[in-house]
């Protein structure tokens, strides 16, 4: 079809993740896959590529009066790798991915060699940018086949727990409706932990406290309140755009191509700050920060220590809130703790809190961060690529 405004794109980028979930249930059973697949896929590629550009950009329509740019470089090169993938099999698309990341093979390589020995109590990832390769709108990100297959083949093969814990919503343009994988495979976590489903499929959620979620609903009912309005509608829908979160919301001021005027986005970063301090002038029930494109509004917890009455919600508090909950033996080890910014750092340390027996694998080409995580733990790995990481994985997953 035709896409001609920013509502169809998405329409036609959901519709993806059916034919990709079938395809890897068919692929794990051994099923054979119709060629007409491929050609589902490759059609919606077409509407993708055939999408007008302004400026060099991909561009759609917002409303009558603004148009949004598009990056759409995970949509498209995440549809041309599982077509490739399909229509010529598993050995020749290691090849591709070969000849698209530098030292592919070698880092691959190095990586089993490193882990093939070890037979992993828990494995606990983010996923973007870590497992799935980043992509500038939550809500388009859709997960690839060879992605899911890999991932589950580990899954399935190596651990006994597998969690993908991300600071995205669960669900409702979340976490789960993005993914393609199997159901009860991975335990899904979203807004840092605080809630998650359980491989049956049960949501289970961390306690707030009353008065915590009444003034998260103030922020939230404002919050709405103000992106009704036709100046700010567009904050909605770029990006990450507006996601209600477990004790979280998150609000984009600007995206990756920065489709909005650097003061636009200044002026609106101000006015949510304000919004926020008219509701908790005291700094006693939220905490912002600003990840430069997104508006992370985060609700309190009681601190560890004595000195600090309230902290934010970490993704470490996630995974020692899960482990708490489901009995993961978090303790017992060993634990492939996977990330690729510095929020993931948590998790590493909730883990090693525990055991020393804690294998952190890194995504990154920061060479600060690469530093600060090889001198939290001896056992740690860096990869620069998803890529190459989720093929260490199917790696791993093969040979067990």
């Amino acid at each position: 079809m035709n896409i001609e405004n920013l509502k169809q794109f998405y329409e036609v980028m959901l519709r993806t993740r059916k034919i990709r979930a079938s395809v890897v249930n068919d692929l794990l059973e051994n099923h054979e896959v119709s060629f007409q697949t491929s050609g589902l896929l490759r059609e919606t590629l077409d509407s993708l590529t055939a999408i007008p550009q302004k400026d060099g950009q991909f561009c759609l329509p917002l409303d009558d009066k603004k148009d949004i740019h598009l990056d759409l470089s995970y949509e498209i090169n995440e549809l041309e790798k599982d077509i490739f993938f399909l229509e010529h099999g598993e050995e020749e698309f290691m090849k591709y991915l070969d000849n698209l990341h530098g030292n592919f093979e070698e880092q691959v390589n190095k990586g089993v060699e490193m882990l093939s020995s070890i037979h992993f109590k828990n494995f606990i990832t983010d996923r973007d940018g870590t497992v799935n390769n980043y992509c500038g709108r939550y809500a388009s990100s859709i997960q690839s086949i060879y992605n899911a297959l890999f991932l589950t083949r580990f899954a399935n093969n190596c651990v006994e727990n597998a969690i993908i814990l991300t600071s995205a919503p669960l669900d409702n343009i979340g976490l789960a409706d993005m993914s393609t994988a199997p159901e009860n495979t991975f335990i899904y976590a979203g807004s840092k932990g605080r809630e998650y489903f359980d491989k049956e499929g049960k949501r289970c959620q961390f306690p707030i406290e009353k008065e915590k979620e009444e003034k998260l609903k103030i922020l939230n009912d404002k919050l709405k309140e103000l992106l009704a309005q036709p100046g700010y509608q567009m904050f909605s829908l770029i990006g990450s755009g507006l996601q209600y979160k477990f004790g979280q919301t998150t609000i984009a001021h600007q995206d990756i191509t920065h489709t909005i005027p650097e003061e636009e986005s200044e002026t609106f970063l101000n006015l949510i700050k304000n919004l926020v301090k008219g509701i908790d002038p005291e700094n006693k029930f939220f905490r912002i920060e600003d990840t430069g494109l997104d508006i992370e509004i985060i609700l309190t917890i009681d601190a560890d220590d004595a000195e600090n009455a309230a902290k934010d919600f970490d993704k470490g508090d996630g995974i020692l809130f899960i482990d708490e909950d489901l009995n993961l033996d978090l303790a017992k080890g060993p634990n492939l703790i996977c990330g690729d910014t510095n929020s993931d750092i948590p998790m590493i340390l909730a883990s090693m809190k525990k055991t020393t027996n804690t294998y952190p694998v890194f995504v990154t080409k920061d060479e600060a961060l690469r530093h600060k995580i090889i001198e939290i733990s001896p056992n740690a790995f860096i990869v620069s690529e998803p890529d190459v990481l989720v093929a260490i994985l199917n790696s791993l997953g093969h040979r067990t």
